[in-house]
């Protein structure tokens, strides 16, 4: 009780521990090789080549104009330009400022001078008051390249208590308002965006979302852990060659002698323009570590638990066995921390469980020595074995089966995802844990289902879920299996409904698209990380068919590569010939109505339509809207679709293939 109490209030030293802890996991994990990112150096050599530092601001101009000339992306200054420049650089920065996108620093400060560039913010919840850093003042840019710099973002590290840099704040305050900092500006202007969202709950900020890029998880303070992992291609601002910035942000920053400020990180000491571009890639890529808030109390579970065994192992055991025991348990901590950090990004904390379960073994051992050492007539009592949770995941019980890289196979993808979710949102805009409880108990018969019907749940997206087919294991029939478990899903909505109605809450509809075709299916990652995902045209087309349902105004549609082969299997019909978004190739898209249905009417209305026989065409859409209820939004859609094409003047090279404007 002692031990959780002081976990609870979490002293310095056991923060400290945790937070060693997490340090471990960092310094064991591969390398890997920045794809977005280079840096270019302002070094010795660089000083050398063009002067002391500061710069004629003309000089870093020209860079910038370099790394454009080189295919840059984006280039990104973490470098404060707070007073004008003495040597008149300043009209030739602006100028390049206006035609390229570039990001500028700013920096919170306790003495600070000149106006930070604000940034929009749409605050969802409660208020951000008390939650994020707040600063008095700013230093903020020189007025002018504020104004032509495509971003302004914060430089700023937050140092834990030991002065280490593990995290990093997305936003921070300055005189009660919000600013992003680099990283969440970078995001900002890739997505094209004027402002971004920060969700707030009464434990502190949950999240930050920039519209065009899922949410990016936080702390209650708005930060992100870091991942140490990547490594950077640099080159010299003194170099000719910049090669390296093709098709990358180039991230412009000091490094010479006494410029460039150095921080302690989890790895080691690092400049702060590599941490920022750290944490930037690690929002590009959504390598996100995290560490849940509810990462305490299982901890908490799970060490209280460990420790019950070692008081029983300890005191009814041989000394041997209870040695084997506290040793399996004490090695067994930091490997499987460091196999889920690996593997899902978690941040778990294995020191104060391994502290816990050290001094209850001490306690336990010697409480036990002095009880035998009193009475060694005590009757040993047989231990009792506990087995583990049921292993529900394939991946989770034989990791042997998989291998690095990924086999090309055929697949059935299905994705699902839930109608109308913002109205319900809003319905549960006073209740957040309301929403979460829905939310789950929709996705857990959905779970269900996809077992039930030999699938594999890929992943979840907020309210929607991905499962695939045929692997890791090969399974008979994948098509037949996932159209059923499609339609299975709908039944089961239904049911939830019926469930859910005196909640006053709208009727939870479902879109399902599903597709089959040849993927690449492994675990995707390194040795120390990775996950089991398929990867493909095939996942993109499913994905694409699940949101397509809305425009046909029916719940499931299939591809044609899952139809085939299994046509006589189930009573499917021909909806059209489309070419979603980003795609110049038609595929033919179905749905399935229930068997014993003649759909010789409907077969003859699609003949119509590409034979352009619009008037027939129309005469069936009437009468085939009372034979086929089920599709009388999609005969609706239909009929406004066949109006336009006949005021539209079609050549006869017309393939009949409607090119869909929306995902």
């Amino acid at each position: 009780m002692l031990l959780v109490v002081l976990r609870m209030v979490d002293p310095f030293f056991i923060e400290t521990l945790r937070l060693k802890g997490i340090d471990y996991y960092q310094t064991k994990q591969e390398k890997v090789l920045s794809e977005n990112i280079s840096i270019i150096e302002i070094d010795e050599a660089s000083l050398e080549k063009n002067g002391q530092w500061p710069w004629n601001r003309e000089i870093i101009a020209k860079g910038v104009e370099k790394a454009f000339a080189n295919e840059a992306q984006l280039v990104v200054i973490p470098i404060l330009f707070a007073e004008k420049d003495r040597l008149g650089g300043d009209e030739y920065f602006t100028n390049v400022l206006s035609q390229v996108p570039v990001i500028i620093g700013q920096s919170a400060s306790i003495k600070g001078k000149g106006e930070p560039v604000p940034r929009g913010l749409a605050n969802i919840g409660e208020s951000l008051d008390g939650w994020l850093y707040d600063y008095p003042e700013a230093i903020g840019p020189v007025k002018e390249l504020g104004e032509y710099a495509a971003g302004v973002g914060m430089i700023l590290t937050a140092p834990e208590l030991d002065g280490v840099v593990r995290r990093l704040p997305l936003i921070i305050q300055v005189k009660g308002e919000a600013y992003p900092t680099i990283p969440l500006e970078v995001i900002r202007l890739f997505a094209g965006e004027e402002s971004y969202q920060a969700k707030v709950g009464l434990g502190g900020v949950e999240a930050v979302r920039v519209p065009g890029f899922d949410p990016i998880i936080t702390d209650a303070n708005s930060r992100v852990w870091l991942n140490y992992k990547y490594e950077f291609d640099k080159v010299s601002f003194a170099d000719e060659d910049w090669s390296a910035v093709k098709g990358k942000i180039a991230v412009i920053a000091l490094t010479g002698e006494g410029l460039a400020n150095t921080i302690a990180t989890s790895t080691g000491v690092k400049y702060g323009h590599e941490v920022t571009s750290s944490a930037l890639q690690m929002l590009i890529d959504e390598s996100r570590l995290q560490r849940p808030v509810e990462s305490t109390v299982y901890e908490i579970l799970i060490t209280t638990a460990f420790c019950s065994l070692l008081i029983i192992g300890a005191l009814w055991l041989s000394y041997i066995a209870s040695l084997v025991i506290i040793s399996v348990s004490l090695a067994a901590g930091p490997y499987i921390g460091n196999w889920l950090f690996n593997s899902n990004g978690w941040l778990i904390d294995y020191t104060w469980p391994a502290t816990c379960i050290f001094i209850t073994w001490s306690v336990a051992t010697f409480i036990r020595f002095v009880t035998e050492s009193k009475s060694k007539q005590q009757i040993k009592k047989q231990f009792e074995h506990y087995l583990a949770p049921p292993i529900v995941k394939l991946l989770q019980k034989d990791p042997s089966l998989l291998k690095l890289g990924g086999d090309t196979r055929e697949l059935s993808i299905l994705f699902s995802d839930l109608r109308g979710f913002t109205t319900i949102s809003e319905h549960f805009k006073t209740n957040p844990q309301g929403l979460t409880e829905l939310v789950n108990k929709y996705l857990t018969p959905m779970t269900g289902c996809v077992i039930r019907h030999n699938g594999t749940v890929d992943k979840f997206i907020g309210d929607a879920l991905m499962a695939f087919w045929n692997a890791p294991l090969n399974v008979e029939d994948h098509k037949v299996h996932s159209i059923n478990c499609g339609l299975e899903m709908f039944d089961l909505l239904k049911d939830l409904n019926e469930e859910i109605k005196d909640q006053e809450l709208p009727e939870l509809k479902i879109g399902v698209g599903i597709n089959s075709g040849d993927v690449v299916v492994g675990n995707m990652g390194s040795e120390q990380r990775f996950d089991y995902t398929c990867l493909g045209d095939a996942v993109n087309l499913s994905s694409r068919l699940e949101g397509q349902t809305k425009e046909y105004g029916v719940g499931l549609i299939a591809g044609q590569g899952t139809v085939k082969g299994i046509e006589d299997r189930f009573n499917f019909i021909e909806l059209d010939m489309i070419a979603v978004k980003g795609k110049k190739e038609g595929v033919r898209i179905y749905t399935v109505l229930e068997d014993g249905i003649d759909i010789s009417y409907h077969d003859k209305f699609i003949e119509f339509y590409r034979q352009r026989k619009w008037t027939a065409a129309l005469k069936l859409l009437e009468l085939n809207t009372i034979t086929y209820p089920y599709l009388e939004r999609y005969y609706s859609m239909m009929k406004e679709r066949i109006s336009l094409l006949k005021k539209a003047k079609l050549t006869d090279t017309w393939d009949t293939i409607y090119r869909a404007t929306s995902k």
